[in-house]
C-alpha cells in the first residue's frame, strides 16, 4: 500500500497544513501552516491493528516528536468508552497536557491542561479537519504548537468513538457463539 499524501488541510487559522500517513510503514508526518512538525512512528515488528491508522495503540510502540523533541504519548487501549479512546500527551518541552477525546461518533475535543482547544474530525484516513474555539490572540493562546499536536494525534488514531451501549453491545456480539 502506498502513503497518503493528501492536498494540505486549509486551516483556517494555521494555512495548509500536510499530512503524510503510511499505515504499513508505520509513519505519520505533519508540517506547513507555520506549525511545528511532528512525527509520530510506530516501532518495526508491531503487529499491525487495521482499525488504528498508525497501526497500534500501544504506547510502547510508539514514538512522538515535535520539533525534534521527543515527548510522551500515551494512547488509550479504546474498548468499552468512548473515553477509553482518548490519546495524551506529556509534553516535557511544553510543561503541559494535551489531551484528544472522543465527544460524538464522529468528532474528538483537543485539551490543553483541560481547556479546550478545538474539536478534530478524521476518518482514519489522513484527512483532518479541525474547528478552533480558541482563538489566537485570546486569553486561551492557541499556538502553532497546539495545533500541530491536534493534526498528528487525529490523523495518526482517527476521531470519535461509539457510544458505551453501542460498544458493549459489539463486545457481547464477538463473545457469542
Amino acid at each position: 500500500m502506498e502513503p497518503f499524501v493528501y492536498r494540505p488541510v486549509d486551516d483556517p487559522l494555521f494555512g495548509a497544513v500536510g499530512i503524510e500517513l503510511d499505515h504499513e510503514a508505520g509513519t505519520l508526518f505533519v508540517n506547513g501552516g507555520g506549525l511545528r512538525p511532528v512525527e509520530i512512528r510506530r516501532a518495526p515488528g508491531t503487529a499491525l491493528e487495521s482499525h488504528v491508522p498508525i497501526g497500534t495503540r500501544d504506547p510502547e510502540r510508539l514514538t512522538l516528536v515535535i520539533s525534534g523533541a521527543e515527548e510522551t504519548l500515551r494512547p488509550a487501549k479504546g474498548f468499552l468508552t468512548r473515553r477509553s479512546y482518548r490519546v495524551e500527551v506529556v509534553s516535557a518541552a511544553r510543561g503541559c497536557g494535551y489531551l484528544l477525546v472522543p465527544d460524538s461518533l464522529g468528532t474528538s475535543r483537543l485539551l490543553r491542561d483541560g481547556r479546550l482547544l478545538g474539536v478534530f474530525t478524521s476518518t482514519g484516513d489522513g484527512r483532518v479537519s479541525a474547528e478552533w474555539t480558541a482563538e489566537r490572540d485570546s486569553r486561551r493562546a492557541l499556538e502553532p504548537y497546539d495545533a500541530s499536536v491536534g493534526y498528528a494525534l487525529a490523523a495518526g488514531f482517527g476521531t470519535g468513538a461509539e457510544p458505551m451501549w453501542k460498544l458493549s453491545l459489539n463486545a457481547v456480539l464477538e463473545l457469542w457463539p
